[in-house]
């Protein structure tokens, strides 16, 4: 969503961190540019111009351009208030569903995506909350909302409310509490019906449905890609039925992105969660200072650990430090880290979570190294026998051609994958010796701090990080672990 903007903003960060000494002159030709990069983003033109003002402000002082790193001190800055824009004032912290069953009301226009995100919602709730929900629609306008919803529902285990065709919202509404209540629920989602514009009888609709159930939390649904409209809307809603937070959806869309940025700063309403794609894990908490991370190419490595603690068990994971410390990797190992890759949100969803790594991604997929590429890797080992997979040294030129074709590739494609399973192993050796494989790891799953702890990436020994990057890029620059010689046109 974002990428634009920080392919603009890192370009002008480049060259004012690679100018050494910088006057104020410098200072504010670097800023018009983030001016009309987030102009072009779409961010509303108030909030860009106090944005910038903001920065210009901090910026141009002789603390900033006679420091011994001006250029860095300047993009501190911008980060620091670019989190300042999209925080607001005071945290919103958790949602509010005390007092159970404590009712969610989710607003919003017709195609921005309200269901499936109260599907989305249901699931979070339930799977990382542990709580009771249930869901229920009150959309009688749009053919087969209901049935979706209930769809949905049995798709992620969550309850819905048994649908009684006549009945007006209010009466739903009405049902879902009484039913909340006696089955002993946490929560209930009332996911309310849209129209295509904002008009007074879908406004004395939901008007109606939250004077019946006083809701804890009333979510406004927008779709992220419909730009400053967004804004308008969320702003619409507010003034007419109250709106306590913000899901942006889309979020994984290639829209400019400048909703979300002006969101906090025009309506004053906290961004919840943001929508990533059409399946109903695909939902995140909004956080500022990670999203700010990520325009400035900074990473989130935090996302990034969150997302490999769901996919890989802490006995799974200790299992193969051990192996890999002593030096043994092989293609079931390298087969798992494919599979990982891919359940993380493939190659370019991993290096656009990792600090720096960002801008190399282009290179990457130009190369061709996309998760089809992964696939076909995973193909190949697939094809293979188990004792090939457990000793790679036996796969001679009859072998190879048997593999080769039965994952319908040419050899030349497996040749590629075992000098890439060689470099790899090598490396894992390396930072096994190092110790760096244990340090990282247990600071990914927290020991002595909890299994909840979060890795504190300043903790880890800056040399065997430095290390590692020079391992992953080949001992120079280009694409990591050898990876620039994989995809050569033939």
């Amino acid at each position: 969503m974002f990428e634009n903007l920080s392919d603009r903003l890192s370009g002008v960060f480049d060259r004012l961190t690679k100018q050494g000494a910088l006057s104020e002159d410098d200072v504010r030709a670097a800023l018009r540019e983030v001016r009309v990069a987030l102009l072009e983003a779409d961010v509303s033109l108030p909030v860009t111009r106090d944005f910038v003002k903001r920065v210009q402000k901090k910026a141009t002082g002789a603390s900033v351009t006679k420091s011994i790193t001006p250029g860095q001190q300047v993009v501190k800055i911008v980060h620091d208030e670019l989190i300042a824009m999209l925080e607001g004032e005071g945290d919103p912290g958790a949602l509010k569903i005390d007092n159970p069953p404590a009712p969610v009301l989710m607003v919003g226009l017709q195609g921005s995506g309200k269901t499936t995100t109260t599907a989305k919602l249901a699931r979070r709730l339930s799977e990382r909350e542990g709580k009771r929900v249930l869901m229920a629609s009150l959309d009688t306008n749009r053919p087969a909302a209901m049935e979706q919803l209930a769809i949905l529902g049995t798709q992620i285990g969550v309850d819905t409310l048994p649908i009684v065709k006549g009945q007006s919202a209010v009466d739903i509404a009405k049902r879902a509490k009484q039913q909340a209540t006696l089955g002993g629920y946490d929560v209930y989602l009332l996911d309310t019906a849209g129209r295509l514009h904002i008009d007074e009888t879908l406004m004395d609709e939901v008007l109606a449905v939250r004077n019946a159930v006083s809701p804890r939390e009333t979510l406004l649904v927008v779709d992220g890609l419909t730009g400053q409209d967004a804004v308008n809307v969320a702003a619409e809603f507010d003034g007419k039925i109250g709106v306590t937070g913000v899901v942006l959806t889309r979020m994984d869309g290639d829209g400019r992105g400048g909703a979300a940025l002006s969101m906090r700063a025009v309506t004053g309403k906290p961004i919840r969660f943001v929508g990533l794609g059409e399946k109903t894990d695909a939902l995140e908490t909004f956080d500022p200072k990670r999203v700010a991370g990520r325009i400035l190419g900074m990473g989130d490595i935090v996302a990034l650990v969150e997302k490999a603690q769901e996919v890989l068990e802490v006995e799974q994971a200790e299992r193969m430090m051990k192996r890999f410390q002593k030096g043994l990797f092989n293609m079931n190992d390298l087969k798992m880290q494919l599979d990982q890759m891919l359940k993380m949100g493939g190659m370019q969803g991993v290096m656009g979570m990792m600090p720096g790594m960002g801008k190399m991604s282009k290179q990457v997929e130009a190369a061709g190294f996309d998760d089809g590429m992964l696939r076909q890797q995973i193909a190949l080992i697939n094809s293979m026998t188990k004792k090939e997979r457990a000793n790679p040294a036996l796969l001679q030129a009859s072998r190879k051609k048997r593999i080769a074709k039965g994952a319908g590739l040419d050899v030349s494609d497996l040749n590629k994958l075992l000098k890439q399973h060689r470099q790899m192993a090598d490396m894992m050796k390396t930072m096994g010796k190092k110790g760096m494989l244990k340090q990282a790891m247990g600071g990914m799953f927290g020991k002595g701090k909890g299994a909840d702890a979060m890795p504190d990436p300043g903790q880890l020994d800056p040399k065997l990080v430095q290390m590692a990057e020079r391992q992953m890029m080949g001992g120079g620059g280009g694409l990591p672990g050898g990876l620039s010689g994989m995809f050569k046109k033939k």
